[in-house]
């Protein structure tokens, strides 16, 4: 029998694995007392896998250890138990059996551990980063609020009545700082307008009106319109969605006159 090629048909891997047949097992050990080579062939493949096992060896959490031990001594066994008593064994086989076995004990406990620590810091900093969104909208309401009051009490600021005209029930404020032409609005009452209608509010300079932006009704909101530098008075109309023409003097809801 040619025995190189004995060695590379598998049955090494075979035989250490415990997959050979008995009469492959038979064969291979009588083989192994006429080669020296196939017992070192053997030897050496024992010797990976320790070394393949032990690399892979995770070690497991702190106190794992100790409870397994725990539970072990707290559980009695019955009188009536039939104690079988094992033969001591000094096979490299076996050492590797034992070994394996706790090394893929050892690596489903840290993979099934990795797994829920990952998850876990997986779901916190998703809640971290809700938190900070929430966190950061909040900080830009409070720094709009903290600006919008800053202008209203400004004494440059001039504050313009809006009130309904032909028994419209419009209501609002026009916040108007002449020096920075910034132009606030806020809205007290607008009912809620169609879909495709808007309201639009419109800065009176000589007798022409400037437009100061469309916006929606139904809520009491403040608003931050377009800037003017000027203003004789302001008037708010009913307007088309999207409206880019002049206003529709039909549909004046409010006007309210600048006092400068």
């Amino acid at each position: 029998m040619n025995i190189e090629e004995y060695i590379a048909s598998g049955i090494i891997e075979a035989y250490v694995l415990g997959l050979a047949s008995p009469e492959e097992r038979v064969e291979f050990e009588q083989m192994c007392a006429q080669y020296p080579e196939l017992v070192e062939a053997r030897n050496n493949f024992e010797l990976s896998l320790e070394e393949q096992a032990r690399k892979n060896v995770m070690q497991p959490p702190p106190g794992v250890k100790d409870k397994i031990w725990n539970t072990i001594q707290q559980t009695t066994v019955p009188n009536t138990s039939k104690i079988i008593q094992m033969e001591p064994t000094t096979s490299r086989s076996a050492r590797l059996s034992w070994v394996a076995a706790a090394a893929i004990i050892l690596f489903l406990i840290g993979g099934f551990l990795a797994l829920k620590f990952y998850n876990e810091n997986k779901n916190l900093k998703a809640e971290l980063k809700s938190s900070q969104d929430a966190q950061a909208q909040l900080d830009q309401r409070l720094r709009k609020m903290e600006d919008e009051q800053q202008i209203m009490n400004d004494p440059h600021t001039t504050v313009v009545n809006m009130v309904g005209l032909k028994g419209s029930p419009l209501s609002a404020n026009i916040y108007w700082d002449s020096t920075s032409a910034n132009v606030y609005m806020i809205v007290k009452n607008m009912p809620k307008l169609p879909s495709d209608k808007q309201y639009q509010l419109w800065a009176l300079i000589n007798n022409k009106p400037v437009d100061l932006g469309l916006f929606d009704g139904g809520e009491k909101v403040i608003l931050k319109m377009n800037n003017t530098q000027k203003a004789d008075a302001f008037a708010i109309t009913i307007e088309n969605r999207g409206n880019t023409g002049g206003p529709n003097l039909q549909e004046l809801q409010s006007m309210g006159k600048a006092k400068l």
